[in-house]
């Protein structure tokens, strides 16, 4: 039987996305997004809990996080974890498990960017979910 390794998080960015280019010009995009639960609890008071995650981009999707993504964006993200590890200088083994994004969806309400479009990253090409008509264009002929 084959494994499964699927994430989904909505969540906002913490920082700017930190973007590198690799050899050969590759683009790759770091941050870390905030996902919040609310509860109550037995007592009804009201509980808020905080995940961080390292969310990694690639390629096209690294570029558009860079030029749309700021510090605060809503954002849905589905991909896969990943773990890596390494020694340090002291020679201790460390490791960072991170989710390697290969979905985004922009959920800012924001006019002037492409928010709402849903992206995905297949075959190093990048591709949009949805033809969304530039603002301003009539759009009285559509069927909804």
């Amino acid at each position: 039987m084959r494994g499964v390794n699927r994430v989904m998080l909505i969540g906002n960015l913490g920082k700017d996305p930190d973007i590198q280019h690799l050899e050969g010009n590759i683009a790759v995009a770091k941050f870390s997004l905030a996902t919040t639960e609310t509860f109550k609890d037995r007592a009804g008071k009201l509980i808020s809990q905080t995940e961080w995650h390292t969310v990694v981009l690639w390629r096209g999707l690294a570029e558009l996080a860079q030029k749309y993504l700021h510090k605060g964006s809503l954002v849905y993200i589905e991909g896969r974890l990943r773990t890596r590890s390494w020694e340090d200088k002291e020679g201790n083994k460390k490791f960072a498990t991170e989710v390697v994004g290969d979905n985004l969806i922009m959920l800012d309400k924001r006019a002037d960017s492409i928010s709402n479009s849903n992206l995905s990253q297949d075959n190093g090409e990048l591709h949009s979910g949805q033809d969304i008509p530039p603002a301003g264009e009539h759009t009285e002929d559509l069927p909804f």
